[in-house]
């Protein structure tokens, strides 16, 4: 008996455990923005987005570091945040900013709830780059018709997901991938998380599916600290009778093997900043409407100013026995 028990001990020893995706994460996030170059006929706005605090996502502390006291607005339509710094015309020198947050962020699952008329018109209309209706959909559609199990929104919802997962490769090859543009998606059939949405969103709200585009960072949780490279995009849509459903298709088809933890939750490896396409942060932005809001936004003697400006993002894992580390 002893040598069968010792045996059986020997073999738990050697079978790796799986690692358990922890519900929470805790991490300290920094954003930092040196903007240098500017003309000097006219005053320096710069805008940094803010993240968002709600049910899955909270904001624990907020330190901020500016070369220029700024101050916090909020976009009226999606209710995004930023820090605006404004730089009078006759000041000259680089602005600095930056911005730690403490984050406390919850994995995402499936909420009930009850979507009221104004969001429901407002995540079923078109944005720029996503189009609502439009006949380039109209194959796409078609094959996602065939594809679905019957014609309710769940199944509808379900068979929009695989298509896009199975028929749109994660790659970032020559230009005009990146701009969560719904059209190159659906010629090219490639692209980053942006284009990866859009044509999920386009689909979704043409088959009378609410759904909105959220952007942020990721926070990897391999290790305790380090550089975040690039953003992060998905998407949540609202299904009778389950409500705001999460989606992850570009992660689902980075990583086949997970295709469903991405349907229906998100991992907590993530901080949100913004949600929503074709952004207003001021009146010149009324004409020229923000793609979407993750990286600095910067006006000159109130015109949109296209300026190359040095950008870092880090994070430090503060919950430290995750399993994954």
């Amino acid at each position: 008996m002893l040598h069968i028990g010792l045996i059986i001990l020997s073999l738990l020893m050697a079978t790796p455990t799986a690692a358990v995706e922890p519900a929470e994460h805790r991490f300290e996030f920094t954003y930092s923005v040196l903007a240098g170059e500017f003309p000097n006929h006219g005053a320096v706005d710069l805008y940094v987005p803010l993240p968002v605090e709600d049910a899955h996502q909270q904001i624990l502390d907020t330190r901020i570091e500016s070369s220029i006291p700024g101050e916090i607005g909020v976009e009226p339509v999606y209710g995004n945040r930023y820090y605006r710094v404004h730089r009078p015309a006759n000041v000259n020198g680089p602005i600095s900013v930056d911005l730690t947050w403490t984050v406390t962020r919850s994995r995402v699952l499936a909420q009930e709830g009850v979507l009221d008329e104004t969001d429901r018109e407002r995540y079923l209309q078109s944005n720029n780059l996503v189009p609502v209706g439009h006949e380039m959909l109209d194959p796409i559609r078609a094959e996602v018709h065939a594809l679905r199990a019957d014609e309710s929104p769940q199944a509808t919802a379900r068979a929009i997901y695989d298509w896009v997962v199975d028929n749109v490769e994660y790659k970032k090859v020559g230009t005009g991938w990146g701009n969560g543009d719904t059209f190159w998606a659906c010629s090219e059939r490639y692209g980053n998380c942006t284009d990866f949405h859009a044509l999920f969103i386009a689909l979704a709200r043409s088959e009378g599916i609410p759904a909105r585009f959220e952007m942020g960072f990721p926070v990897p949780t391999d290790r305790l600290q380090g550089a975040v490279s690039g953003y992060h995009c998905w998407v949540q849509m609202y299904v009778p009778g389950t409500g705001w459903l999460p989606v992850d298709a570009s992660e689902a088809a980075k990583h086949p093997q997970d295709r469903e933890r991405y349907y229906g939750s998100q991992p907590a490896d993530r901080v949100h900043l913004s949600t929503g396409r074709d952004l207003v942060l001021s009146p010149a932005s009324e004409s020229q409407p923000l793609n979407y809001l993750v990286y600095p936004y910067v006006e000159v003697a109130g015109v949109p100013w296209k300026v190359d400006l040095e950008t870092r993002f880090s994070y430090r894992l503060l919950n430290t026995d995750s399993p994954a580390i």
